[in-house]
């Protein structure tokens, strides 16, 4: 009993001097209190309180630093009245040590940074608001603008944003706000038009609002094509985020392969390039090149794993090699570290509707949409869960609500086309919506896709080879040699269609319909062979049986291994 009193008495007060009397534990907030008072002033008191709130911010232990933010605001309210009360005593030394202490403003600041990592944003709405607006300074206007943003209230959003603009004119994120506000990208240029003029070598700010303000409409070949314009000048060229951002809108415009060079540009000038990366990491993964990504994954995780990217890169590795709750787990991270990832909420809701559980799916595809609301591919995994649980009618609504909202270009016609294939009554318009679509863009892979299947369901082959190999001339793709393969086949072009398979199987291992294709064909082009191999492999049953545990035995240690990435 007596260790135990000890080590009360020793954590009833946060600062231990000796010759203190016992202070029992229910009493230690008071006696804390008492114990400043008779060893420092006030100002010194709120000193040390802010001093400890901040060691406990460093600490992330949030709860306890707002706390003791709390009691520091009180102390300096107490501050406040006694100086008031008090008349001036002449004491010079009290006026500097007054002028060095924490600000009220600051403090509040901090408080809200606590809660914000707590989550709890109302609260850290409220703790802003108590500031007066003449008080704020940019950077507490700018966590109020994005906290507003977030809670889905945008008018005090902009007005915030454009109070960062007002004290600074070139607070760039504060640009980018707006424009994401819908805010018009001529006034948003206008609030920065001073500045533009006084300060040289700044003419590209224009342009750079200009390119933004269509990135956030969703005209993304004008974006692209200024984005591309401004890379060319002498003070822009090789910038990072240019590249990133170009990178990104060749991602949304479908034109995988131009993304993953601009991806690639960027990562070379900036080894230690975080943003974008899950993006990059899914096109890797999508193209089969999984060791490439599970690369990308270390790398990133060696530069932070307080990110979400390094866990959507290795969610994307789980996913494409068909480890589901894996993919899933690690996509639930990635949002527990940044709610606002629309990859996160994409991988997650693939891994969901994969699994089964669709209904869950459609509420993260959902809330990526909200997040993204000029990005296709949200769109497209609603549709897909909405296809995949026979809801035909919710897929059609939002398919045409996507292609009036995001405008006739291949994308939205293919996406719309997609769904009418579903339906036999609406096949014909399936089919002129694709030729729309391919006459934009002859190259658009997912068009020629869905071209092929509806050519393959109407027996027209002849067609589908020249499609496809028109498709083929100017660009590889595993999925286009694979139904190139099936083509062939169906018109007793063999070798050829061995060819093809061959060709897809190299550009990714892990294509399963490719590989059972090239299986098919070998069966049927040597039955004899087959019915040989078969007999001498009903001799040799005994050693089959011993590879066939081996093998049993190694699944289920895989499956050890992977238990603990189904918890949820």
């Amino acid at each position: 009993m007596g260790g135990s009193g000890a080590f009360l008495r020793a954590r009833s007060a946060p600062f231990m001097f000796s010759g203190l009397p016992f202070v029992e534990p229910y009493d230690k907030q008071h006696r804390a209190f008492s114990i400043l008072d008779e060893l420092f002033s006030p100002s010194q008191k709120y000193q040390l309180l802010v001093y400890h709130a901040d060691s406990l911010f460093h600490d992330k232990e949030y709860r306890n630093a707002v706390s003791k933010y709390t009691m520091a605001l009180q102390q300096k309210k107490a501050l406040s009245k006694t100086s008031k009360v008090r008349p001036s005593t002449g004491n010079s030394a009290s006026a500097p040590q007054s002028q060095c202490l924490p600000s009220e403003i600051e403090v509040k600041y901090k408080m809200a940074e606590c809660y914000t990592m707590l989550k709890q944003d109302k609260d850290a709405i409220a703790i802003l608001d108590g500031i007066p607006s003449r008080q704020r300074t940019p950077k507490i206007n700018m966590m109020l603008a994005n906290l507003y943003k977030k809670a889905g209230q945008e008018r005090p959003s902009v007005t915030s944003y454009k109070e960062v603009l007002r004290q600074c004119p070139l607070a760039l994120d504060a640009i980018l706000g707006l424009l994401s506000l819908s805010v018009k990208g001529a006034e948003v240029a206008s609030m920065t038009m001073n500045v533009i003029q006084s300060v040289p070598n700044l003419d590209w700010l224009s342009v750079w609002i200009k390119a933004y303000a269509f990135v956030h409409t969703g005209d993304n070949s004008r974006a692209i094509n200024t984005i591309c314009s401004l890379e060319k000048k002498s003070l822009l060229r090789d910038n990072v985020d240019l590249l990133g951002s170009l990178a990104d809108l060749y991602f949304r415009a479908g034109d995988n392969k131009n993304s993953v060079l601009k991806f690639e540009q960027a990562q070379m000038l900036d080894p230690y390039l975080i943003k974008g990366m899950d993006v990059y990491g899914y096109l890797l993964a999508r193209e089969g090149r999984l060791e490439d990504v599970e690369n990308l994954g270390c790398r990133l995780f060696n530069i932070s794993d307080q990110h979400a990217e390094p866990w959507v890169v290795s969610g994307c590795h789980s996913f494409y090699s068909k480890r589901y709750s894996r993919a899933l787990y690690l996509g639930a991270k990635a949002i527990q570290l940044n709610s606002n990832s629309v990859q996160a909420l994409l991988l997650k809701g693939a891994a969901l509707r994969n699994m089964g559980r669709v209904q869950e799916a459609i509420i993260h595809f959902r809330e990526a949409i909200r997040l993204a609301p000029c990005r296709l591919d949200c769109y497209e995994g609603l549709i897909e869960c909405y296809l995949a649980s026979n809801s035909i009618r919710e897929a059609m609504v939002m398919a045409n609500n996507v292609y009036k909202t995001l405008g006739a270009n291949a994308q939205t016609l293919t996406l719309l086309a997609t769904v009418c294939l579903e339906d036999p009554v609406t096949q014909e318009k399936a089919k002129t919506l694709l030729d729309k679509a391919l006459n934009q863009r002859p190259d658009y892979i997912k068009a020629v896709v869905k071209k092929a299947e509806l050519l393959s369901r109407e027996q027209k082959y002849e067609d589908g080879i020249a499609l496809l190999r028109n498709a083929l001339a100017n660009q590889s793709d595993c999925v286009l040699h694979r139904i190139l393969g099936d083509f062939l086949v169906a018109v007793n072009e063999y070798q050829e269609a061995m060819d093809q398979y061959s060709i897809a199987l190299s550009l990714d291992p892990n294509d399963q319909k490719s590989l059972e294709g090239m299986q098919k064909m070998e069966k049927e082009e040597s039955p004899t062979d087959a019915t040989q191999e078969e007999d001498v492999d009903d001799m040799e049953g005994s050693g089959e049986e011993g590879d066939l545990e081996g093998s049993d035995s190694e699944a289920a240690q895989w499956a050890d291994q992977e238990q603990w990435f189904g918890m949820q």
